[in-house]
């Protein structure tokens, strides 16, 4: 007989042991974190249950669950059992979990670096490339619905950020101000001097459609840095 005739399949496991079964009987927070993804995955695929490739997924990243949030749609396929529609499963709910950090139904107004990192660290912590995104803000400085933008993605060059993509979804959001931040995914927040003329440079082109460009972010591994506290800009 075969390896994969003696596959056990989850439908075929005791009730009390599924993860869908134990999740609704005593939550998710009982669930490892392999069985969650078991969850999302739903299926098996050659021979092997939702949960052999849940933990062959989190082994591939030595079971660091941050590392997977990271993964791209192609580093995921890569594992067997995992094709594309299982990838596009889990980048669409490791997105959702990140959106949830910064969702809130009123205006949230930022007056300090802090409030910025608040909203945006546990997002911008995650990333393996360099995002730059910006914050639009009406004129009592609260930061408008919808308004996280990602504008670029991949190591900032001052050549490459266009301010009229920039200032374009400023207009649209009828923005009287803006936040930059983006990331550097070695972890060290420390300010590169590109990252210093992209900023003066695009709070020159706000100056002169009138949107205040108020500070630029960088966002490290739990840590971050302020341009303008840094007096740098």
């Amino acid at each position: 007989m075969s390896e994969v005739e003696y596959k056990i399949k989850i439908k075929d496991m005791p009730k009390d042991e599924r993860p869908r079964e134990r999740l609704a009987k005593f939550g998710a927070e009982s669930l490892s974190t392999s069985e969650l993804l078991a969850i999302i995955l739903r299926t098996g695929s050659h021979g092997e249950t939702a949960l052999d490739i849940a933990n062959k997924l989190l082994n591939k990243h030595n079971g660091n669950i941050k590392s997977l949030f990271s993964a791209d749609i192609t580093e995921m396929s890569k594992t067997k059992g995992i094709g594309f529609a299982k990838a596009v499963q889990l980048k669409a709910v490791f997105e959702l979990a990140k959106r949830i950090h910064s969702f809130t139904n009123e205006k949230t107004e930022v007056s300090t670096p802090e409030d910025v990192a608040n909203i945006l660290m546990p997002k911008m912590r995650s990333l393996d490339k360099e995002h730059l995104v910006i914050l639009c803000l009406d004129p009592r400085n609260r930061i408008l619905n919808g308004s996280e933008v990602t504008i670029s993605i991949g190591s900032l060059d001052v050549n490459i950020v266009d301010p009229r993509e920039v200032f374009k979804v400023a207009l649209a959001k009828n923005a009287a101000s803006i936040i930059l931040a983006h990331n550097h995914p070695s972890g060290d927040p420390g300010p590169s001097s590109d990252d210093i003329k992209i900023t003066k440079r695009l709070m020159e082109a706000g100056d002169l459609m009138g949107i205040s460009v108020l500070d630029h972010i960088i966002f490290g591994d739990g840590k971050y840095i302020s341009l303008k506290n840094k007096g740098l800009i």
